[in-house]
């Protein structure tokens, strides 16, 4: 196990300012809620009519672009497209439409708007997450 160092934290702490004031913006400037699933998959039903969303997909893109363009690297390793990784993402994919979002629109912006639907979501993710941790040891 290793310990975060003190330029891992302030990255975390300044990504996370940035998602939340993000979240914070286009629900107080827009109406709607940052989550993810919802943006993307209003974008691809209604190209012409998702003007706002594509540009808010546009911007995740161009995050990753310019982290890469500062640092030289994404510093991820891309797992090989496989049988497993479809069905993974196939299930991924079902289970934001049956709990009605993704994490980042449950775990950023329902909780903070403290909706009930959105903590239940964010605690099942959690242990979901500690189990799936737990049993495959990475």
């Amino acid at each position: 196990m290793s310990i975060a160092t003190d330029t891992q934290i302030l990255q975390g702490f300044l990504g996370g300012l940035l998602i939340g004031s993000a979240a914070l913006l286009l629900l107080l400037g827009k109406g709607y809620i940052a989550g993810i699933s919802g943006i993307v998959g209003r974008a691809v039903a209604s190209p012409r009519n998702g003007g706002w969303r594509w540009l808010f997909i546009a911007g995740l893109l161009c995050g990753s672009a310019i982290y890469f363009l500062i640092n030289g690297s994404l510093n991820a390793q891309l797992p090989t497209l496989d049988v497993t990784l479809l069905l993974a993402a196939a299930l991924v994919g079902v289970g934001t439409r049956l709990g009605s979002g993704c994490t980042s629109g449950h775990g950023v912006c329902g909780i903070g708007r403290r909706s009930p639907r959105s903590l239940v979501a964010t605690a099942v993710f959690m242990v979901v997450a500690i189990i799936t941790v737990a049993v495959v040891g990475r």
